[in-house]
């Protein structure tokens, strides 16, 4: 263990007032900053990505844009439309983006330093359950969007709003899934003494399959493509919040940044190590991680997950909803229960002194046996039969074969033009000219 010192749960709780309302405030205006950097960011990159140039007017290199994005929404008119719930309407805005902000609160930046000779730890605050009270503050930010779905009055926003309920409660359970592994490496759910439990080896290697399913759910957990559903333009318009603009929208907007961010610092403190600097500078350099130098390598290893949050963004088309369900009911779960099994038994044969490499082994070849199961299996469901072919009809009839809707595994409407066997119809005339050849029977 290195000699600096690591922040513990009794640590917390001892500061004065006013280095709380401090502390409170640096995370207010951090996030705000992050907000504003995330979206000239993404712009930027993107642009790049698409031969654009980007934000380039407000400010050098455009970096007020998103500045300049803000006060334009606060200049605009704020509709309601009639005949909403406007109590409720109103709500929830702030139901969304007060629990982004609060989650933020128990993200450590670095370890113990001295505050105008106060030793206090760089984190907002800890708890036993920390980790917990991330994920009840997303369950409780998507009560936001389904009321703002409800009240707005418009089939659309009613569909964003239930898409996103559903899509949470799908990723969420995986993602609590996806932690239960580091818990049990860590030996507890505080955010500082997770981070202390890597500081020989981070989770991001000893526990992979949980790293990747969490990289997973977290983009379905941040409504952002390629899972972007409860929002998609396509065919919801804009998704839950299609009637908000000015500073109700402006919150939606800010909520949806802020997770971004918060995702991003809870992956770093997770599996990356958490404020502790990467292996080559932590052994040449000896104060690496101590004093305020942890906080760069904190906001870089974050800063990295936006990055990847903006790379998928612009790679990844948006997926389907049913394929979207599936992945988090029937990949994503019954993966984190069996991973949760076997590194149970795992820990459990450590800790009884076993011999551990041939359960390794042996679980091993259980997967690969398990995964080449799946996969014959899945491409036996993905062979479909020969479309049905009607019985010859008789000389001069044409026999209408009506498509199965459910024949690729969804829900299709039948077409409104008929199928007739063996012929293909005629579109409809484009000109007058020929739509008086086929009047007149030349064609």
């Amino acid at each position: 263990m290195d000699s600096y010192p690591y922040p513990t749960l009794a640590d917390f709780g001892k500061d004065p007032w006013w280095l709380m309302v401090g502390k409170c405030v640096a995370i207010f205006v951090f996030l705000v900053l992050t907000v504003l950097m995330s979206m000239w960011v993404e712009r930027r990159i993107i642009g790049r990505m698409q031969l654009r140039i980007g934000p380039n007017r407000c400010g050098p290199f455009g970096l007020l844009q998103g500045l300049a994005d803000g006060v334009k929404l606060a200049l605009k008119e704020d509709i309601v439309p009639s005949g909403v719930d406007k109590i409720v309407f109103w709500t929830a805005p702030v139901i969304s983006a007060i629990p982004a902000f609060i989650s933020f609160i128990i993200i450590p930046f670095g370890p113990m330093v001295s505050v105008f000779g106060h030793k206090t730890p760089l984190q907002g605050t800890d708890l036993p359950v920390a980790v917990l009270l991330v994920l009840a503050m997303s369950s409780i930010g998507v009560y936001g969007i389904v009321l703002a779905g409800w009240a707005s009055m418009s089939p659309y926003s009613l569909l964003g709003g239930l898409r996103s309920s559903a899509q949470v409660i799908s990723y969420e359970i995986a993602m609590g899934l996806s932690f239960v592994a580091v818990f049990l490496f860590a030996g507890t759910l505080s955010t500082s003494g997770i981070v202390a439990a890597q500081h020989d080896r981070w989770f991001a290697l000893m526990l992979f399959p949980s790293f990747v399913v969490y990289v997973i759910t977290m983009m379905g957990e941040s409504n952002r493509i390629p899972f972007d559903l409860p929002e998609g333009e396509g065919e919801l318009v804009g998704g839950f919040h299609t009637e908000y603009s000015s500073l109700k929208f402006a919150m939606f907007f800010l909520a949806e940044y802020i997770n971004l961010a918060t995702l991003s610092a809870l992956a770093t403190t997770l599996f990356l190590g958490g404020w502790r600097a990467p292996a080559p500078i932590s052994t040449v350099w000896a104060g690496a991680n101590e004093g305020w130098w942890p906080i760069l390598w904190f906001l870089v290893k974050m800063w990295m997950f936006i990055f990847f949050f903006i790379w998928l963004r612009a790679a990844l088309p948006r997926v389907r909803y049913d394929q979207l369900m599936k992945l988090g009911w029937k990949v994503l779960m019954p993966f984190s229960l069996g991973w949760i099994l076997l590194v149970a038994t795992f820990r459990a044969l450590r800790n009884e002194g076993h011999s551990s490499t041939g359960f390794v082994i042996g679980a091993a070849v259980l997967v690969a046996i398990a995964f080449g199961v799946s996969v014959v299996v899945d491409i036996l469901k993905r062979e479909k039969p020969g479309a049905k072919t009607a019985e010859p009809a008789e000389s001069g009839k044409r026999t209408a074969v009506k498509p199965d809707p459910f024949a690729g595994g969804f829900p299709v409407p039948p077409l409104d033009a008929p199928h007739y066997h063996g012929v293909v119809p005629r579109p409809a005339p484009e000109s007058v000219t020929e739509k008086k050849e086929v009047e007149s029977g030349i064609h």
